[in-house]
C-alpha cells in the first residue's frame, strides 16, 4: 500500500468535528461481493441519527434512486454519476398533493428533456457496436432504468473481463465523443460534463446546505470517484479501492482494512466515536472580562 494511503486510525478529531454530512458510493462500498451489508445500511441510519446528512453517490440509475430516495435512511442521493439527483421534499409550486405536510419525492436532472431524448437515441444507437467491438461484454441489466447514461457490464452479470476489454470499452465511447468512466462493475457513458461531484453540489444547493468540502466526508472505492477522492479533505477508500489505483489520478486520504461495506461499516463507527469525543469534550472556561454584573 503506498504512504500517500493513510490508514483509517490515523483519522482524527480535527477531521470529524467540522463535518454536517456523509456521502458514499454504493456498489462494492456499501455492498460486498454484489450485496449490501446489513451493517452498513444500519451504519446509515447511525449516521442520520447524529444529526449527519447522509448522501449516496452513485452510478447506479434513476430506477434505483427513486427507491432509495423514497425508502433508505439519507437525505438525497445522486445518480448516474452525478446527472440527476432525488430527494423528499416539500412539493414544486404548483404541483400535486402536500397538504398533508408529508414530503414528496423530487428530481433534478443535468439536462432538460429534450437533450436528454437526443443524447438518449445516439446512446442507444452505439450500445450495439460497443458490444460487438468487445466480447463478451454485455448491457448493464439496470440499464433499463437509466435515463442519461449507457452501462456497459464487464464483470457484474458476465464473467469477468481483463483489463484490456475494460480499456477498449472506454476507448468505444471515447470514439463517439462520450464521456465515460470505469466503476467497480461497468463503464458508464454519457454525453454532458456532469460528474460525481457536480451532481453533489446541485443536491445540496437543493436541500440547503452548504457544499464547503471541509463539512462532508467522503467514502469509495473505483475510478469514478476521483472527483470525489480528489475534492474532500477527508476522503476515505475501502480496502478494495487498491484494484483502482492505477486509474485514480488523485486518491483518497485514508483507507480502511476492510472491503466494501465491512469497510464502510468501519469508518462510520469511527467517525461517530470521534464525533461523540469531540462533542463530550470539555469548554475552556470563560475569561472574566470584568464587564459582568
Amino acid at each position: 500500500m503506498s504512504a500517500r494511503l493513510r490508514p483509517l486510525e490515523e483519522l482524527g478529531r480535527a477531521a470529524v468535528a467540522p463535518l454536517i454530512g456523509v456521502l458514499c458510493d454504493i456498489d462494492d462500498t456499501l455492498t460486498l461481493d454484489g450485496r449490501l451489508v446489513p451493517e452498513a445500511f444500519l451504519a446509515l441510519e447511525e449516521l442520520q441519527r447524529a444529526g449527519l446528512a447522509v448522501i449516496p453517490v452513485t452510478g447506479r440509475p434513476a430506477g434505483w434512486c427513486d427507491m432509495i430516495a423514497r425508502q433508505w435512511p439519507v437525505s438525497g442521493v445522486v445518480g448516474e454519476n452525478g446527472g440527476l439527483w432525488f430527494w423528499m421534499g416539500a412539493p414544486e409550486r404548483g404541483g400535486t398533493g402536500g397538504a398533508d405536510g408529508a414530503l414528496r419525492l423530487r428530481r433534478g436532472f443535468w439536462q432538460p428533456a429534450a437533450e436528454r431524448e437526443k443524447n438518449r437515441a445516439t446512446l442507444d444507437a452505439a450500445a450495439g457496436r460497443i458490444l460487438a467491438a468487445v466480447p463478451g461484454t454485455a448491457l448493464a441489466s439496470d440499464q433499463g432504468y437509466r435515463v442519461l447514461d449507457l452501462a456497459i457490464d464487464f464483470c457484474e452479470d458476465v464473467p469477468p473481463l481483463p483489463r484490456p476489454a475494460v480499456d477498449a470499452i472506454v476507448d468505444a465511447f471515447t470514439e463517439i465523443g462520450a464521456t465515460c468512466k470505469v466503476s467497480s462493475i461497468h463503464v458508464n457513458g454519457w454525453f454532458g460534463d456532469f460528474n460525481k461531484l457536480s451532481g453533489f453540489g446541485r443536491l445540496v444547493a437543493e436541500l440547503g446546505l452548504p457544499s464547503d468540502p471541509a463539512r462532508w466526508a467522503f467514502v469509495g472505492d473505483s475510478a469514478n470517484d476521483a472527483p470525489m477522492f480528489s475534492h474532500f479533505p477527508l476522503s476515505v477508500g475501502v480496502a478494495n479501492v487498491d484494484h483502482f489505483l492505477d486509474r485514480i489520478p488523485h486518491w483518497p486520504r485514508y483507507r480502511c482494512e476492510e472491503r466494501g461495506g465491512v469497510g464502510f461499516t468501519a469508518f462510520a463507527h469511527r467517525l461517530l466515536t470521534l464525533r461523540e469525543a469531540v462533542q463530550n469534550q470539555p469548554r475552556p472556561a470563560a475569561r472574566d472580562t470584568g464587564d459582568g454584573p
